[in-house]
């Protein structure tokens, strides 16, 4: 790790130290009114500074030059913006640390192998929250810095390569706002001895995400029901449907079978989460079909809160994605939940 050479650092008269880097903080006080920094240690000293230096008792300030160097503000500058996608916005420099703020609410993302080689630069640093998850308006997602005062410029044109390669390093995904259907299966609920329970939780769930249930469809645990179900909400114009209930092995549980039935390609069915095991991805055409197991009903957070902002996102899931749920996928049941703000799902 590099830091100043000795010869770099001196101390020289304030009228020999405009475009240095000052290497200590300077103190001002004022009686009963301010005590604290006039000048933090990384500022590089501009003509404007000398006199104010020399009221503050400064006759000599140690420094040391940028011969060949970028300075920590304008290098962490260099690389968020190399690194920033869409909806992201950057800070200032702030003690040489520059912050990534989402400009929208939606799905985080980070590119973690490029994270990764861009930490491998030495004396680089950038930090963010985990990836897929949802993110709120103007909310603190990332930061980058250099750890010393000034840094060579070559490691900042690997870090901004880096960048361009794998660009975007970071970006806020919007998600969609879709029409979707719903499928509720159970002969308990369809002769109407119990009230539907999933079909509230699901509704206020893709209703907080922005998306709107055109259509609830109540079936019997019958196989042309659901498929005759599925393809109505098809013709209806349905962008997504969830079918709820009914994804166990018992042999009266037939929503797989009948996610098959109705043309659906299977993406995965089971996952390594809990809650959520007995989930199922599957596709008509272009249309995502959800195999929802029960556990959605009665857990605040399931696979269901997990994977639905990545398709709202966009992202054609695979079976590659599921498999790389497996570490975090293990909710916790903490007597008070606090999802998102935990390691579910991250």
């Amino acid at each position: 790790m590099k830091y100043y050479e000795k010869e770099k650092i001196k101390a020289v008269p304030v009228q020999d130290a405009v475009g240095k880097v000052l290497l200590h903080d300077i103190t001002e006080i004022v009686p009963d009114l301010f005590k604290g920094p006039s000048f933090r240690k990384g500022h590089i000293i501009t003509k404007t500074d000398v006199e104010k230096l020399l009221d503050l008792g400064k006759q000599h300030i140690y420094v040391a030059g940028l011969k060949g160097e970028i300075h920590e503000n304008d290098a962490a500058l260099r690389i968020a913006r190399a690194a920033m996608g869409k909806e992201i916005e950057i800070s200032d420099p702030k003690e040489g640390k520059v912050g990534f703020i989402a400009k929208s609410p939606g799905l985080l993302k980070i590119n973690l192998p490029a994270l990764e080689k861009l930490n491998s630069i030495e004396d680089v640093i950038f930090a963010t929250l985990h990836t897929n998850q949802m993110v709120t308006l103007s909310q603190e997602l990332a930061g980058t810095r250099v750890i010393p005062l000034s840094i060579d410029e070559n490691k900042i044109l690997e870090a901004e390569k880096i960048c361009k390669q794998y660009f975007p390093i970071i970006e806020v995904k919007p998600l969609a706002k879709l029409d979707v259907g719903i499928v509720i299966t159970g002969s308990e609920v369809f002769s109407g001895r119990i009230r539907d329970g999933f079909g509230p939780v699901v509704t206020k769930k893709f209703s907080a995400l922005g998306s709107r249930v055109i259509k609830k469809i109540i079936v019997s645990d019958e196989l042309t029901m659901t498929i005759a179900a599925i393809a109505k909400l098809l013709e209806a114009g349905a962008q997504m449907i969830a079918v709820t209930g009914g994804m166990s092995v018992d042999p009266d549980d037939l929503t797989p079978a009948a996610i098959r039935a109705a043309g659906g390609k299977i993406i995965f069915y089971g996952a390594p989460v809990l809650p959520g095991a007995m989930f199922m991805l599957a596709y008509i055409e272009n249309i995502p079909i959800l195999g929802l197991p029960g556990c959605v009903m009665y857990h605040r957070a399931s696979i269901f809160d997990l994977i639905l902002p990545r398709l709202l996102a966009g992202e054609k899931l695979k079976k590659t994605d599921m498999v790389q749920m497996g570490h975090g996928g293990f909710c916790a049941s903490c007597k008070e939940c606090r999802f998102p703000s935990c390691n579910f799902g991250k």
